[in-house]
């Protein structure tokens, strides 16, 4: 390269990152007086860190050298087979990369990722480089506002690359604070010619004792100029997981100025058959039965709804994929690539519930008078250990999940380069998802003051010991009567649209690219409830039994004794086929919140976007200073509608707004050595708040009044300037250790708080209120003497903080063991995570440590590769939680050992190779906890999982 043009590129180098610069800094000077726009680090171009997947140590060889020539953060799995992508869906397979954090449905499986300590909202994720919704809502659970991508919904099998970008570069699309994931889906070009790859495999679950079935199958077909490739996969899982959740913790009301009042109240008389020596109707001194002083008795802690949980049934998934590539000549691509994919869940879900929340005295059918404690224990913290709990009552809590997904996809996209140093690419995408949930619940309840006592135990174990004098696995003991029933549906729908051009002009020493967008994203979450007019019509007013379809003396023969339970458990078809449930189903109204307590509403997000990017390398001090930097435009115009109650009707609110930023940034990468590098980038980035958090409206799907969800159509979009710092040392072969040193300074995160206020504040109507809503009302109002109107209401509302910093750092050490054992090695990788904020509050789901350890053996035909994931605890939800002031959800630190292996069988010119995985091999649960560690919220108990069988390639 002559002098002359040495110099003109050191200089426009220079001159970008001065201007990249200066952006950065007046963007952050100017975020006061602008409103936010978003952007998302999306992945990086051929820069990125490959991992290409042949074999274990083919892989770790791939990316330690494609790390070498990489500019920005990030990392990147690569399949150099079709079908080889490791694990059983995406996410599993990206919480393989350092920073990567999963959130888990309670079947264990990983469902969406977090990346550097911000949830998976704040992750962007891409399909082949375009926008991708879909529809689900977050697992079994459910919840998610449509931001987050469940990305258990797609198979590995189908997929050839996972780039994961941590700095972003300007040429990608924004969006996500945390990082960018973008998902490339097989190729016919990814390996030439005709290709045959089959997948069967045996799924064991230790939990369920169950056998199922999961398989694949893809072929493609390659000419000189045309290519094509079909694939399909399927699951078809049995799930059973049994645990352990309790709705919170909550301590007794002993009258105004103490302590309690969250729901529950000791009795203040004797209710009838108490036995223990006391005489129905007399006065009693709970504090002198409870043996505790009146202080610890006040704020004595104990699960509101402690029950044991059994939740089974199938879960379904079948994906297509097609791609068409056409390349009439060298200059000229052509792509076309489709996908169809399609979820079901099919769940019953039973819950014997210890009934803490609503007990007390009452108006209502399932009032009881209050339990009376005897002889409790307590810890330094207000814990009960022990303790008997006399006229206690008990109900069975019933569902049916029915959850069905369905994903289109359309992305054509061609690329053309007229001449050597010019470069066009255009895409499109379209895509549509729908998804529709049908909860149909049953309760029924032991007989109000019919001498339960409840023997607790809660000094060891993962969760309290919740035992009866009652057999509650008998259902004719006469003790069982209507509760309440429900009719509840969530319909879910995401529309997607978008166009990209990028041009680049230039070479790999030197090249400017300018692009623009345009994304459009259509979301709608509707809820309908029929559960009034149901219950009516089953249980007659008030639940008494005596004017419904099923009267209370029926009840028993829709009751079956469960061993895998270990309580009653309804005859669910029987219990739709006598009470015309399908009718009321079809007919359910639409209704303010969704089942699973998420807003409701509709989303409309109309995003332009242009930018330019300039890429070069330049010598300083005799070595290679690569610079990619630039800046990025992107304006947004948002309507939201969301139903909300006014007077006694449901009408739509909407809001709309428009807001537009510049996100500059820069990343540099300089060649110390031949064996060492040094990077550094700084970025702004911004994300959008959930669609939940800003549908406007209030809602109130808390069966026991005690919580409302509200909206908040006046958050702003969260900003984060963005620094990171790194390196590595190659140390030869596969071998390399790297550090990376980030930092987030985010204005504006969106977190939950909680307050108190009244309920005559929500200007929600009394009669518009499920009976059971209704009740529990009129017995709180009883119970603690204050006026409905008055009585307080935890409400959630969203909120922007004014800042939160994230600091961390991430390292990882790739080192073969070959010295000590041929084909010997491992890969090592760890995150710390510091976090604060002047308010105090911090983002949930930050675990302060994690790491991912993996020691492999590979040589001749036998691969063996032993996975340690390991995630610190971490706060789930910011407190304060049912009142209790500091009481954070926290999820206990976890670790999941998974084991790989694979045997190339000698015959079929190697065609055919065996695999087994394990995994939770440890059989670790999913426990999180009420602010103590003996607190416990929920327990899952997911199982061992053993996947066996052949992959064929031919």
């Amino acid at each position: 390269m002559n002098v002359s043009r040495h110099h003109n590129i050191r200089a426009a180098l220079f001159a970008a990152s001065a201007f990249g610069a200066l952006g950065l800094a007046q963007a952050a000077a100017a975020q006061d007086a602008a409103a936010p726009a978003e952007t998302a680090a999306a992945p990086q171009d051929a820069e990125t860190a490959d991992i290409v997947v042949t074999g274990i140590r083919a892989s770790l060889a791939s990316a330690t050298n494609a790390k070498k020539n990489a500019v920005a953060f990030g990392d990147s799995i690569f399949a150099e087979d079709i079908g080889k992508l490791p694990a059983t869906n995406l996410a599993e397979t990206l919480n393989r990369m350092p920073g990567v954090r999963l959130n888990r449905d309670i079947n264990g499986e990983g469902t969406q990722v977090a990346i550097r300590g911000l949830g998976p909202s704040f992750t962007r994720v891409l399909l082949n480089g375009s926008q991708l919704q879909v529809a689900s809502d977050g697992g079994t659970n459910g919840g998610s506002a449509n931001r987050e991508v469940d990305l258990d919904f797609f198979p590995s099998e189908l997929f050839t690359r996972l780039d994961l970008a941590k700095s972003p570069s300007p040429s990608t699309l924004e969006g996500g604070i945390a990082g960018t994931v973008n998902l490339r889906n097989a190729r016919p070009f990814d390996k030439e010619g005709t290709h045959v790859t089959v997948v069967a495999q045996g799924q064991y679950t230790d939990a369920n004792d169950k056998l199922s079935p999961r398989g694949a199958i893809v072929a493609s077909h390659t000419t000189d100029t045309f290519g094509i490739l079909l694939g399909v996969a399927g699951v078809k899982t049995k799930t059973r997981v049994k645990g352990f959740e309790s709705v919170g913790w909550t301590d007794g009301n002993l009258g105004t100025g103490d302590a309690g009042g969250n729901n529950f109240s000791w009795a203040s008389v004797v209710p009838n058959n108490t036995g223990h020596g006391l005489v129905a109707g007399q006065p009693v001194d709970v504090v002198a039965t409870s043996g505790l002083t009146r202080d610890q008795l006040s704020t004595a802690l104990i699960p509101r709804l402690g029950r044991q949980s059994l939740t089974e049934g199938d879960r379904s998934r079948i994906s297509a994929l097609g791609s068409i590539e056409w390349r009439p000549s060298d200059e000229l691509h052509f792509a076309l690539d489709g996908m169809w994919a399609k979820s079901k869940r099919d769940y019953s879900k039973v819950n014997m519930n210890w009934q803490v929340r609503n007990s007390g005295p009452g108006t209502s059918a399932q009032s009881t008078g209050g339990m009376i404690p005897i002889d409790l224990s307590v810890d330094d913290n207000g814990v009960v250990t022990s303790g008997t709990f006399a006229n206690s009552s008990f109900f069975l809590e019933a569902s049916l999940f029915k959850q069905t997904t369905e994903f289109w996809n359309v992305n054509p996209s061609l690329t053309w380069q007229p001449a050597d140093n010019l470069k066009v690419d255009l895409s499109a995408n379209y895509s549509k998802s729908t998804f529709n949930r049908e909860q149909p619940t049953w309760a029924f309840q032991t007989t109000p003051q019919s001498g339960v006592d409840v023997y607790y135990d809660n000094s060891g174990g993962e969760y309290p010991s919740i035992t009866s004098n009652l057999d509650l696995n008998d259902p004719d003991n006469g003790s069982w009567q209507w509760y309440r029933q429900n009719i509840q549906l969530v319909k879910r729908h995401t529309k997607t649209t978008g166009v990209h051009l990028d041009v680049t002009y230039g070479d790999d020493m030197f090249n400017v690219k300018v692009g623009g967008a345009y994304d459009r994203a259509e979301r709608s979450i509707r809820a309908y409830d029929n559960s009034t007019a149901y219950q009516l019509s089953v249980c007659g007013t008030g639940c008494t039994g005596a004017t419904g379809s099923i009267p209370t003396s029926a009840i028993a023969q829709y009751l079956r004794s469960s061993s895998t339970a270990g309580f009653i458990v309804p005859d669910f078809d029987a219990l739709k086929q006598a009470t015309d449930y399908a009718s009321y189903r079809d007919s359910a109204p639409e209704a303010r919140g969704a089942v699973t307590g998420g807003a409701t509403g509709d989303m409309d997000e109309k995003v332009i976007g242009a930018y330019f990017e300039l890429n070069g390398v330049m010598d300083i001090a005799g070595r290679d200073l690569h610079i990619n930097t630039g800046m990025r435009y992107a304006h947004t115009d948002q309507t939201v509608v969301g139903p909300s109650q006014v007077g006694t009707a449901i009408v739509d609110i909407t809001s709309a707004s428009k807001y537009e930023n510049f996100l500059p940034s820069i990343n540099l990468t300089y060649d110390v050595m031949d064996n060492v590098k040094l990077r550094a980038s700084a970025s702004r980035t911004m994300t959008r708040p959930d669609a939940g958090a800003i549908l406007p409206g209030i809602t109130f799907s808390d069966p026991s009044a005690l919580t409302a969800t509200a909206g908040n159509p006046n958050l702003k979009p969260y900003t984060s300037d963005n620094y990171d710092l790194g390196g590595e040392i190659y140390t030869g072969g596969i071998g390399y250790v790297g550090v990376s040193l980030f930092m987030k300074n985010i204005q504006g995160f969106t977190v939950t708080t909680s307050e108190q206020v009244a309920f005559g504040s929500l200007n929600i109507p009394f009669d518009s209120l499920i009976s059971t809503q209704q009740n529990a009302l009129n017995d709180r109002s009883l119970q603690t003497g204050i006026p409905v109107a008055q009585l307080p209401i935890t409400v959630n509302r969203p909120i922007n903080l004014r800042d939160l910093k994230i600091k961390g750092i991430e390292a990882t050490w790739v080192q073969p063991l070959d010295f000590l054992v041929k084909g010997l090695g491992f890969s090592a990788n760890g995150t710390y995570l510091k976090q604060s904020s002047s308010s105090g509050l911090v983002a949930t789901g930050v675990s302060p440590w994690s790491y991912n350890l993996q020691g492999f053996y590979e040589n001749g035909d036998l691969s063996v590769s032993l996975n340690y994931v390991w995630n610190d605890d971490s706060i789930a939800v910011n407190g304060p939680q049912n009142g209790i002031n500091g009481a954070d959800l926290k999820s206990d630190a976890r670790g999941q050992l998974d084991l790989s292996a694979g045997y190339q069988l000698p015959f079929f010119n190697k065609a055919l190779r065996l695999t087994v995985d394990v995994l939770n091999i440890t059989n670790e649960s999913i426990r999180t906890t009420f602010e103590y560690s003996n607190a416990a919220y929920s327990v899952y108990y997911p199982g061992r999982t053993v996947l066996a069988g052949i992959r064929a390639n031919f």
